[in-house]
């Protein structure tokens, strides 16, 4: 209960105009709900990271979390958040939104930091990583898994090559989540497996699934080596790389998420703790220099990553026949549609609709995890939903989510973040079977 009550007393009601200047124009990144931008407080002229979500529940829980995991120096911090009511230029009316102003993180991405590094050693590579175990056993310790680790949300404080914060965020929507009590779960175990694709990354330059031959473009059989653990280590990059950081990868890289190294594990492992010099120069910063490279290593991970949380995504319902609440009764007998977003089965309409309205849903998750190769996603992308959207226009889940996803009836105004579609899609599936189910 402290931990909310603290993260409420942060929450200023003022408006952020009176203390910051913000720059809408200049974006630090995309995050899931939108760009990350500038502010700058008046009163010292210092610069800080502005993160803008939708006021709801959900969002004030992950600034509770992120407040619960900032009392360690490689989390990035939160100076204040306000409650406000912004309108941006493609809505009708204001929302209410949280305004998160969190520490500037200068020194950019690690990719990049290690890209303009010519000598960029296995050394560097076991220390930045400690970094970063360091801060997700922080994390785990308080039974809170990211989930969403990944290499463009790790990022340096300044131009030095010393990591300074494990996210780009605070603790977004597919960022960090309450775990269950079991001593190690899935969700910190994904957690692992992120860490050592990100390792095997940076001591070679690519990821651990290409084939043998690798090329700057994802192989289509990619997916199936990552579900089997299928990954070597090419003589011409990893022959000057120790056995030890190998040792690491290998037993990050399991596929059974139970036999992988804990975070105890990991910040145990001789690699993390050797003092020999292991100044071997990495040829992975060459490799980084193509932005084509760093792109087409992102695209991959996050798309796993993906897959793994829309796996995990269990979403119980209670069966509505099984509910003893007068007012769904009554509604049900009416044949009135609750404001919840459910609606009753219309007898005029056969379970043939109801099951293409299903697969048309199906189709939008498929798109989001597994996109064909040569085709324009995007486009491709917006064909889905739209199709989605005309069977399932009755569905206030899927037409709030669309909406402040910045769908216009015909495709995103803005790059959308698939993982969070992918979920959001899927809790519709769950409710619209569940209510066909109860029919």
């Amino acid at each position: 209960m402290s931990e909310d009550k603290n993260a409420e007393k942060l929450v200023k009601d003022t408006s952020i105009l009176e203390e910051y200047n913000i720059n809408w124009t200049q974006k630090l990144g995309a995050g899931i709900s939108g760009p990350v931008r500038v502010c700058v407080k008046k009163s010292t002229q210092e610069r800080f990271a502005l993160k803008i979500l939708i006021d709801r529940p959900k969002a004030r829980n992950e600034v509770r979390l992120h407040m619960m995991c900032v009392g360690h120096p490689n989390i990035v911090q939160i100076i204040e958040v306000y409650a406000n009511s912004v309108q941006f230029p493609h809505e009708s009316s204001p929302r209410a939104r949280l305004l998160i102003v969190m520490e500037m993180m200068e020194g950019g991405e690690l990719f990049h930091r290690i890209s303009q590094h010519r000598h960029f050693t296995e050394k560097m590579a076991s220390q930045v990583t400690k970094q970063i175990a360091q801060a997700l056993q922080h994390c785990h310790c308080l039974n809170i898994a990211h989930r969403d680790l990944k290499p463009e949300n790790l990022l340096f404080k300044d131009n030095s090559l010393v990591l300074e914060a494990q996210r780009r965020h605070q603790k977004e929507k597919s960022g960090i989540i309450p775990t269950s009590p079991t001593p190690y779960t899935y969700n910190k175990s994904c957690d692992l497996w992120s860490l050592g694709v990100i390792i095997y990354v940076m001591l070679c330059g690519y990821p651990p699934f290409y084939s043998k031959h690798h090329s700057r473009t994802i192989p289509k059989d990619m997916r199936k080596k990552i579900m089997t653990g299928s990954f070597e280590f090419p003589e011409d990059e990893w022959s000057q790389i120790s056995e030890m950081a190998k040792d690491i990868v290998r037993k990050l890289l399991k596929v059974k998420p139970e036999e992988r190294l804990t975070i105890e594990g990991v910040l145990d492992h001789p690699w993390l703790n050797c003092t020999e010099a292991l100044d071997n120069v990495l040829p992975s910063a060459q490799m980084m220099m193509d932005k084509a490279v760093v792109a087409g290593i992102q695209q991959a991970h996050a798309e796993q990553l993906a897959n793994m949380r829309i796996q995990d995504l269990n979403v119980s319902l209670k069966p509505l026949n099984s509910v003893n609440n007068p007012i769904l009764r009554k509604r049900k007998l009416l044949g009135t549609k609750p404001k919840s977003g459910f609606f009753f089965h219309d007898p005029e309409n056969g379970p043939e609709d109801s099951n293409v309205a299903l697969e048309k849903l199906r189709d939008v998750i498929a798109q989001c995890i597994l996109p064909q190769a040569g085709e324009n996603e995007d486009e491709k992308l917006n064909e889905v939903v739209h199709e989605a959207w005309r069977y399932n226009k009755d569905c206030k889940l899927l037409r709030d989510a669309l909406q402040s996803l910045n769908w216009n009836g015909r495709a995103f105004s803005d790059k959308v973040d698939r993982l969070k579609l992918a979920e959001i899609v899927k809790q519709v599936i769950e409710e619209k079977t569940t209510l066909q189910d109860s029919q």
